[in-house]
């Protein structure tokens, strides 16, 4: 029993030493082959496979930075278009003696204005809008266009003041002087 079947087989005369040599080596041959292509084939799966998910890391990677250089793009175009509306439509002789006090966030401003102007910012008939660290006064559509794009760059924009009285106000027969200060 401790004889192999080429040790048998030869015995018989069924097969010679050159044919059992040759019958091993193919053996051999093929179950190291066999070894073979069955380790490298893993390995090209899991090469193909982190191919595949480092590919898919930069495409996201890369889709990220477009998005941020897009929404970067367009806050550069909405900060041109807010410039180019206050510098086109601002009021230019606003300069004066008369204080008009206001707030931007916190903290009180001034600006000094002639009465003509000062009259129209009190009725609403203009608005004050934010250009760098300037304030500039613009009129009330232009200022509902650039809150449209940016609301934290119009600072003021007053009600617009009407001077119809209504027939039941008790107090028609009082009028305000326009040379009234606050």
């Amino acid at each position: 029993m401790s004889n192999s079947l080429f040790d048998q087989l030869k015995k018989s005369g069924l097969v010679n030493d050159k044919q059992a040599r040759q019958t091993k080596q193919s053996q051999y041959q093929s179950q190291k082959q066999q070894k073979g292509k069955n380790k490298p084939a893993p390995q090209a799966d899991e090469t193909k496979q982190l191919a595949q998910q480092t590919q898919a890391e930069k495409l996201e990677r890369d889709r990220q930075l477009n998005q941020q250089r897009k929404e970067e793009s367009e806050r550069r175009a909405v900060v041109a278009q807010i410039k180019q509306l206050i510098e086109s439509n601002r009021v230019i002789d606003s300069g004066g003696d008369i204080s008009y006090h206001f707030t931007d966030g916190n903290v009180v401003k001034r600006l000094y204005l002639n009465a003509n102007i000062h009259k129209e910012l009190s009725h609403g008939r203009l608005a004050i809008a934010k250009l760098n660290d300037r304030y500039e006064l613009v009129p009330p559509i232009v200022a509902d266009k650039i809150r449209e794009r940016d609301a934290s760059q119009v600072i003021y924009c007053g009600k617009t003041v009407d001077n119809v009285t209504p027939e039941d106000d008790p107090y028609a027969a009082y009028k305000v002087p326009d040379d009234l200060m606050w």
